[in-house]
């Protein structure tokens, strides 16, 4: 959703709005949108022009996470090796999977199904565009697809909160460790076959 209006102070009004709504659920499900607007150092009247209700601030923080989760992937295969950019790609998806869970608590079941349908196709993408890059790379294992990638990271929706710091990273390695071809080191370079 664009933000309403050109001026540069509306816009990063709008935008800390989003930010302290993000941090706001990293800590708990929970979010009243004053404290989002003191966070953010707006007024409530700020608030309400650009959000005219919380569905539609948590919708806002939940595609603005979807955005960057999806614009990440070509990034960070221009600066690393495909598995050391899945790697760092997969970490963004626990801190959007926490945000996530935030969202979809805090939102009726109606509002959150939409925004999770409209997300589901643009990650997908990204990640085939990681495991393809690791596949044609030699690094990754070819007998994989993003669809199950994505079945197994959906467990750790499974994780309560309390759990999800100490265990979500652990698992996620499980996973990266899971793709990687087995005749091949971390540092990518292909193991010798035992005779």
């Amino acid at each position: 959703m664009s933000a309403p209006g050109h001026r540069p102070d509306a816009v990063r009004n709008r935008t800390r709005i989003v930010e302290a709504a993000r941090a706001a659920l990293a800590e708990s499900h929970h979010v009243h949108l004053n404290e989002i607007a003191k966070r953010a150092g707006v007024g409530q009247g700020t608030l309400y022009r650009n959000f005219p209700n919380r569905e539609a601030l948590l919708a806002e923080v939940y595609r603005r996470d979807v955005e960057e989760l999806v614009t990440a992937a070509p990034a960070l295969l221009a600066e690393h090796e495909p598995v050391e950019a899945l790697r760092h790609w997969l970490d963004r998806v626990i801190d959007y999977a926490e945000i996530k869970y935030g969202v979809l608590a805090a939102l009726e079941p109606t509002a959150w199904q939409g925004l999770v349908a409209h997300s589901h196709n643009p990650i997908e993408g990204a990640l085939s565009h990681l495991l393809d890059a690791g596949k044609a790379a030699g690094s990754l294992r070819t007998d994989v697809d993003a669809r199950g990638v994505l079945l197994l990271i959906a467990y750790l929706g499974r994780l309560d909160r309390d759990e999800w710091e100490p265990t979500a990273r652990p698992l996620m390695n499980v996973i990266l460790e899971g793709l990687r071809r087995q005749d091949v080191d971390r540092r990518g370079q292909q193991t010798p076959k035992s005779s």
